[in-house]
């Protein structure tokens, strides 16, 4: 379900628009019940990539989606179709948008490296493998290639360095969630107080990066709920979270768009981790976790089947970080002062993102393009 419509900041002229639902027919009616439904969008003209509108008149819809959008309900406050803060059943609805995948989309994500060229990129690189190191360090991460053939039990292969228990795949996960969580915020702040201070619009930025560091913080959520850490590791994180966040304000207001390639650079390897530990419980080498329920919270979240398992979580984090890769690698070939985020309307579902490290500048003004096509297209059939 992740090709879901989302709010709308630009509009497009008519283009071709032939492949648009590659994703086969099976999801074209999720069009029809998409969740930001009754979308409208600005003017015409609006269809570039970098047409950012400063100071013009305010039109239904160009900067966010608001509930006086949709005809008020004459029902209760609370009953189902009401336009309220307060639904009778609360599943999910406090929550930013987020996919929600598909089996299909859950097993297409695959380890994938963009080559760093320019020396921005290469910095972000090194930074992040630097980083790598020291988190490896500090969680005792090592994962040394088993020998082929070997036939030592768990607990050999576990004092040989060759795997990790279920708590330190946890110490290590709850520490990486609960840095992969700033990011998104810091660079939604600064850009939402740079909108407020140049008196202009985003152009979809901050609803993005707010997304991303929710999702962040969901997964923190989650695992959270397998251990409650101790006041040693709170520390450790409080001390790793205060460094972390003031380097980034600092990095994102020199160049931007290097932190957002740090950011692909360091989901790739998020995305690495959680497919190594996918492969451990696969292989029964995390016997606790084998058949352990998925939390509420996930199921929830990512929508799960009520019989979800742990294992499932572990996909639907995988994909999510798959997403996270996607975007920042994509926002770090834009220029992210005059281009519009083309994904503010609408994200492509995991058999791209998973299988894709970035779009190009290019790629990114097409997508903008037959994004607004679609809506146009969804006007003109509900008419």
């Amino acid at each position: 379900m992740s090709i879901l419509l989302r709010t709308a900041i630009v509009r497009t002229s008519p283009v071709c628009c032939t492949g648009i639902l590659r994703a086969g027919s099976s999801r074209a009616p999720e069009l029809a019940t998409f969740r930001r439904a009754l979308i409208h969008t600005g003017h015409p003209d609006n269809n570039s990539l970098t047409h950012k509108r400063i100071n013009e008149g305010s039109t239904t819809g160009t900067e966010g989606f608001h509930r006086e959008d949709i005809s008020a309900s004459k029902q209760g406050l609370t009953t189902p179709d009401a336009v309220s803060t307060l639904p009778t059943i609360i599943r999910g609805d406090w929550v930013l948008f987020h996919p929600v995948y598909s089996p299909e989309e859950l097993k297409a994500v695959e380890v994938l490296q963009k080559e760093a060229k320019t020396l921005s990129d290469k910095i972000a690189f090194n930074l992040v493998r630097l980083a790598r190191w020291g988190f490896d360090l500090v969680s005792g991460y090592k994962h040394k290639p088993i020998p082929a053939g070997s036939k030592m039990s768990l607990e050999e292969l576990k004092k040989g360095g060759y795997i990790l228990d279920e708590r330190g795949w946890l110490r290590r996960i709850l520490f990486l969630e609960t840095i992969a969580g700033v990011p998104g915020m810091v660079a939604a702040m600064l850009r939402h107080l740079s909108s407020l201070r140049l008196m202009r619009r985003d152009s979809g930025w901050i609803h993005t990066l707010l997304e991303e560091a929710e999702n962040e913080r969901m997964h923190l959520m989650t695992f959270m709920t397998l251990r409650k850490p101790s006041l040693f590791f709170r520390a450790i994180i409080l001390g790793a979270q205060g460094v972390y966040f003031n380097l980034f304000f600092l990095s994102y207001i020199i160049s931007p768009r290097t932190c957002h390639r740090f950011v692909g650079y360091l989901e790739e390897e998020a995305v690495l981790t959680y497919t190594r530990c996918i492969q451990e419980m696969e292989s029964g080498r995390l016997p606790e976790w084998s058949n352990m329920p998925a939390p509420e919270i996930a199921k929830d979240y990512w929508r799960l089947t009520p019989d979800a398992k742990l294992l499932d979580v572990m996909y639907a984090v995988r994909s999510d970080e798959s997403t996270h890769r996607f975007v920042n690698h994509s926002l770090a070939n834009l220029n992210t002062e005059t281009d519009v985020n083309p994904f503010a309307l609408r994200e492509p579902d995991m058999l791209v993102k998973g299988r894709k490290l970035d779009f190009s500048r290019e790629e990114a003004e097409k997508y903008v393009q037959e994004s607004h096509q679609m809506l146009e297209q969804r006007k003109t059939e509900s008419k």
